[in-house]
């Protein structure tokens, strides 16, 4: 725990003193944004729901643009420059007063977002290698689920005070809170020297020696065109649904059975234990592909095992329906720490890294899909139909879960070089 939130290696401690402050930032914004946009800009849910939904789009487009950049200007640069405009962006909601000017400010915020999560990605998979580049995501992932726990903590003074000038003081806070999460990002390359230079040491950033005249090596493979790894991230994503049915599904279904509504936070709580306390440990070894997939392959019949628990829960009366709901809680904590530890290992190893920002700019691109998808999964699936449903998420869960893991097994079997071939060569 000390190393995870005081690490030694300076890169590493500018990564994750950022994540402090972001994390921090995000625990205040989800508590107080729907109140805020609700009550405090006088906009209806469903228009609150079409503008993020908007805005949602566009962060998909962005996680991808933000990879392309991150290998051209550098990762680290991106990532502070889009940090920053989330928080001016978040600032300008105190601005906003219809429905027009907060769309655009939503969808700004969002881009923002997603290029800022895009960046990081590359910065870890350009700085970092193997077990290193692993370890590190899940300490950010530990100090991550802790400090927005903390931020929501101190968000409810806002709730408690339940006044217009309350939520907008709270929303202040977040954008100063993200302007100073760019301070240990950009004081960086001074701290690290080589830091610019290992940012864009790829064939894209530099001409070979074996090109011709005046020509850039600029034929590494594009991302999307590696079948193997447009595959991972489907899967992966598949997976990935499985935070919108922790934000979205169990929250609604626990409504439905006879157990209290403050069960919601407890849940929450008991997943924010679980993941400070294992994801480190369970992200050893997933730098190696197959026991990636295996992790990923675990964390999907986990998932599914959850699925079933959680339908359970409406079948009994309030002591039952409480049991079953930590049950399934404890499972599902489980099958994230174990998805996310695969699947971080599947993008960063599986990856060309001449393209490292193009190929974890794809890899957020799916995760952004699923996040925008998973919310109408869930509720028309396991909401709308039940247990029926609840069973098509586990058939679901478990099928990709399986698929990645296959996946992986095939991958490792070649070569790095079999997986990404010099293009120059194969040219020739």
């Amino acid at each position: 725990m000390i190393e995870t939130f005081f690490p030694r290696d300076p890169v590493a401690r500018a990564l994750t003193r950022t994540t402090m402050a972001f994390a921090l930032s995000s625990g205040v914004f989800y508590t107080v944004s729907a109140l805020y946009f609700t009550r405090v800009i006088g906009l209806t849910p469903t228009t609150v729901g079409l503008g993020l939904g908007i805005a949602g789009g566009a962060a998909v487009a962005a996680s991808y643009g933000a990879g392309w950049l991150s290998d051209r200007t550098g990762a680290h640069r991106v990532q502070v420059w889009a940090t920053a405009l989330q928080g001016l962006a978040i600032l300008a909601y105190v601005g906003a007063r219809d429905v027009w000017s907060f769309t655009v400010v939503a969808v700004i915020a969002l881009v923002a977002r997603a290029s800022q999560g895009t960046a990081r990605q590359a910065l870890l998979a350009r700085w970092y290698t193997g077990a290193d580049r692993v370890t590190v995501r899940a300490r950010m992932r530990v100090v991550t689920n802790v400090f927005i726990g903390l931020g929501t903590t101190v968000a409810a003074l806002a709730l408690l005070i339940d006044t217009p000038l309350a939520y907008q003081a709270a929303m202040l806070s977040v954008g100063a809170l993200l302007l100073l999460a760019t301070i240990p990002i950009a004081r960086l390359p001074r701290r690290v020297p080589d830091l610019a230079a290992r940012m864009l040491a790829d064939d894209d950033a530099a001409p070979s020696n074996d090109d011709p005249p005046g020509r850039r090596n600029t034929d590494s493979r594009h991302p999307l065109r590696d079948r193997t790894y447009v595959t991972s991230v489907a899967l992966n994503s598949v997976v990935a649904m499985h935070f919108g049915l922790q934000t979205i599904g169990v929250p609604l279904w626990v409504a439905t059975t006879d157990a209290p509504k403050a069960m919601v936070s407890a849940l929450l709580v008991l997943n924010t234990i679980l993941v400070a306390s294992l994801q480190v440990r369970a992200s050893r070894g997933t730098h190696d592909v197959r026991l990636a997939g295996v992790a990923v392959r675990r964390g999907g019949w986990l998932l599914a095992a959850a699925c079933l628990v959680y339908a359970g829960a409406a079948y009994g009366n309030l002591a039952a329906a409480c049991a079953l709901l930590v049950i399934g809680a404890v499972l599902h904590s489980l099958a994230e720490i174990l998805a996310e530890a695969g699947g971080w290992g599947m993008a960063f190893e599986l990856a060309d890294p001449r393209r490292a920002g193009a190929y974890q700019g794809l890899t957020q691109t799916g995760y952004a899909l699923a996040a925008m998808l998973s919310p109408i999964a869930v509720t028309v699936l396991a909401i709308r139909h039940g247990t029926l449903g609840w069973i098509a998420l586990a058939v679901l869960f478990a099928a990709a879960g399986t698929g990645a893991a296959a996946l992986a097994r095939q991958a490792a079997s070649r070569p790095a070089s079999a997986r990404h071939p010099d293009p120059v060569t194969t040219a020739a």
